[in-house]
C-alpha cells in the first residue's frame, strides 16, 4: 500500500465521537489539557477574565455538593501566582446545544459557596457585543461571582493567533497547540463556525421585500441580533488572518446598553431594509463599515479617509488614487467639502484615475474627506455555502479589506527642514541688506559710516524716559 494513504497519528483523534455528550467531554478535556501545558495559550485565554499571569491548572468533571444536590461542572481552572489564586468553574456546550439559565444559576451558587472567582462558559453562541453573555441569569448571583463567556470560534482564533503570530517558545508545546487547532477545525469536534442566520431570517427577508416588517416584530429583533453576531464572527475570522485583535466598532451607549443597538437595528431594518455594522482594525485609517441592503440585494463596504490638509484639490485626489492602484476599478469614490454638509462628487475609480478633477466640486474650497465604497452581491440563503447571506458578507469584508483598506495610509505633513547657510546666498546684483531671508534679516541693515567718520554709539533707552 502506498505511503500516501497512511494516516498520521493524532494527539486528539476525532474518530469515535458518537454524539453531543461525547463532543463536549472530548472538547473540554482537550482544551483544558492544552491550556495547562501551553502556558502562553492558557494565559491568553484566562487573563482577560481577571486571572493573574501564573501557573494554570485544569481539571474536568469536578463534583460538588450544594445542599442535598450534587453538581458536576464540566471543568475547573485554577491559576496561582504567589499567594493569589484565581479559580473558575467551566461549563461547556458543543454543537447546537445552548447554555441553560437554570444550570448556570446552580453553578454560580456552587462557585459562591466554594469561594471561587468566576464561572466560565464555552459554547458556539457568539454574543453580538464583546463581554456580553448570551444567557440571561439572575443578576443577584453575580455580586460575588463573575460570569464570563467565550465561544469556540474565539478560542480557535486565539489558538491560531498564539501559534502563528505571537509564537510559542517551546516547539513541542507549539505542536500540541497545533493539534488542538486541527481538532477544533474538524466538523466532528462540535466547535461550529457561524453558519446559520436563525429561523427568523427568511420571514424577515420576505417581510422587508413586501414592506410589512415592523420594528416591534420579533423577527426584526432576532435578525438584528444575528447580524451583530455575524459581524463579531467576521472580526474573529479577520483577526485570525491578520494576527491582531479586530473588534466591532460600537459607541459607548451601545456597549453599555446592547438592547439599545438591537432596537435601532430593528427599526432600521423595518424602515429602510438595511442592517449596518462596523469593524475596527488596528493601524488602519478608520473603521470598516458594512451595510447589508436587503431590498437592493447588495452588501456594501465603505471606509472614510481624511483628505490631506495641504495642496490643491486635485493634488489631494491624486494622493488617494495613488494608494488605490491595486483596487478594482468598480470601487466608488466620493469627496466631501470642508465646512459643508451636502454631498460632494461621486465617481467610479476608473473615471477618477482618468480625470482627478471630477472629484473637485469647487476648486476654491478645500476637500475634507473621501469615502471609498464597494458593492457586492448579497446571498439570500439562511445557512452557509454558495448563495448564502453569511458567506456573502464574510467574502465582501475580506475582499474589501484586501483590495482597499490594507493599502491605505493616513496623510502626514512633511517635517520642516533645516536651511543651510548656502541656501541664504543672495544674487550677486542684490545687496545682502535687502535680502529678507538672510540669517541677519531680523537685525536690520548695517549702516557703514563715511571714510574718517566714527560710528555713532548704540542708543539705549534711559530709565524713566518711557
Amino acid at each position: 500500500m502506498a505511503e500516501e494513504s497512511w494516516h498520521a497519528a493524532r494527539l486528539i483523534p476525532t474518530s469515535g465521537i458518537s454524539g453531543a455528550d461525547e463532543q463536549e467531554r472530548r472538547a473540554t478535556s482537550a482544551l483544558l489539557a492544552v491550556m495547562s501545558v501551553v502556558r502562553e495559550f492558557g494565559r491568553a485565554v484566562v487573563q482577560p477574565f481577571g486571572a493573574p499571569a501564573g501557573r494554570v491548572e485544569t481539571f474536568i468533571e469536578v463534583p460538588f455538593q450544594s445542599g442535598e444536590k450534587k453538581f458536576i461542572p464540566d471543568g475547573l481552572v485554577r491559576v496561582t501566582r504567589g499567594s493569589r489564586t484565581w479559580t473558575a468553574l467551566v461549563e461547556v456546550k458543543a454543537g447546537n446545544n445552548a447554555l441553560q439559565a437554570e444550570q448556570l444559576d446552580a453553578y454560580l451558587d456552587v462557585a459562591r459557596e466554594q469561594g471561587f472567582d468566576a464561572l466560565l462558559t464555552i459554547s458556539n453562541e457568539i454574543p453580538a457585543v464583546p463581554g456580553q453573555h448570551p444567557t440571561t441569569v439572575d443578576k443577584r448571583r453575580l455580586r460575588k461571582v463573575a460570569l464570563h463567556h467565550i465561544s469556540w470560534s474565539q478560542l480557535l482564533c486565539e489558538a491560531v493567533m498564539q501559534k502563528e503570530h505571537r509564537g510559542v517558545a517551546d516547539p513541542e508545546q507549539a505542536w500540541i497547540l497545533g493539534e488542538l487547532i486541527r481538532y477544533l477545525e474538524h466538523p466532528r469536534s462540535g466547535a461550529m463556525m457561524f453558519d446559520d442566520m436563525g429561523s427568523s431570517w427568511v420571514p424577515a427577508r420576505e417581510a422587508v421585500a413586501a414592506g410589512t416588517l415592523r420594528a416591534a416584530d420579533s423577527a426584526a429583533s432576532e435578525v438584528a441580533l444575528r447580524f451583530d453576531a455575524l459581524v463579531r464572527f467576521a472580526c474573529l475570522q479577520l483577526g485570525r488572518q491578520l494576527g491582531t485583535e479586530v473588534t466591532p466598532s460600537l459607541t459607548r451607549k451601545e456597549i453599555a446598553d446592547p438592547a439599545l443597538r438591537t432596537q435601532t437595528q430593528a427599526a432600521q431594518l423595518a424602515s429602510n431594509g438595511v442592517l449596518t455594522g462596523a469593524i475596527r482594525i488596528p493601524d488602519t485609517v478608520g473603521p470598516l463599515h458594512v451595510t447589508a441592503d436587503l431590498r437592493a440585494g447588495q452588501v456594501i463596504c465603505h471606509l472614510d479617509v481624511d483628505a490631506p490638509r495641504e495642496g490643491r484639490p486635485t493634488t489631494r485626489v491624486n494622493w488617494l488614487v495613488r494608494q488605490l492602484k491595486s483596487a478594482p476599478e468598480t470601487v466608488r469614490v466620493e469627496s466631501f467639502l470642508l465646512h459643508s454638509r451636502g454631498q460632494g462628487a461621486a465617481e467610479l475609480l476608473r473615471e477618477v484615475r482618468l480625470r482627478p478633477e471630477s472629484m473637485v466640486v469647487d476648486a476654491k474650497r478645500d476637500l475634507r474627506s473621501f469615502r471609498i465604497a464597494q458593492s457586492f452581491p448579497m446571498g439570500a440563503k439562511r445557512g452557509s455555502g454558495r448563495g448564502a447571506f453569511i458567506d456573502s458578507v464574510l467574502s465582501a469584508i475580506n475582499e474589501f479589506y484586501e483590495g482597499v483598506v490594507q493599502n491605505l495610509k493616513p496623510w502626514a505633513a512633511h517635517p520642516p527642514r533645516i536651511r543651510h547657510e548656502e541656501s541664504f546666498a543672495p544674487p550677486a546684483e542684490v545687496p545682502v541688506a535687502l535680502v529678507s531671508t538672510a540669517p541677519s534679516s531680523q537685525d536690520g541693515a548695517d549702516v557703514v559710516p563715511p571714510d574718517g567718520a566714527e560710528a555713532a554709539p548704540p542708543q539705549f533707552p534711559v530709565a524713566g524716559a518711557l
